[in-house]
């Protein structure tokens, strides 16, 4: 299962690729998507490193503790995805409103 490590690292990558896009932008209302993405980011990391952990240990304790990773990687992508969808319609909002 290469597929999992490859994606770990992608999506660290992409968190920490966030982050720092939030610290070179002034707006906020464009931190808040920045950062919403982050979040979407750690979930995928979060849910992806608990199974793989899962899948090269095979024990029952490493079957709890990843149930945990993929319950806290959901809600940080759920959480992320409703901040997304909340956030670029302000953004919307406010382009259409200073044209």
């Amino acid at each position: 299962m290469v597929i999992f490590p490859i994606m770990i690292v992608l999506s660290f990558i992409m968190y920490i690729y966030y982050k720092v896009m939030i610290m070179r932008d002034h707006d906020p209302l464009t931190q808040e998507i920045k950062n919403a993405k982050a979040r979407i980011a750690l979930g995928i990391f979060i849910s992806f490193f608990g199974v793989n952990q899962y899948l090269f240990y095979q024990t029952q304790i490493a079957l709890y503790i990843t149930l945990v990773f993929l319950f806290f990687g959901i809600v940080q992508g759920y959480g992320g995805i409703k901040r997304l969808i909340h956030y670029r319609g302000e953004y919307q909002k406010r382009a259409q409103s200073n044209q």
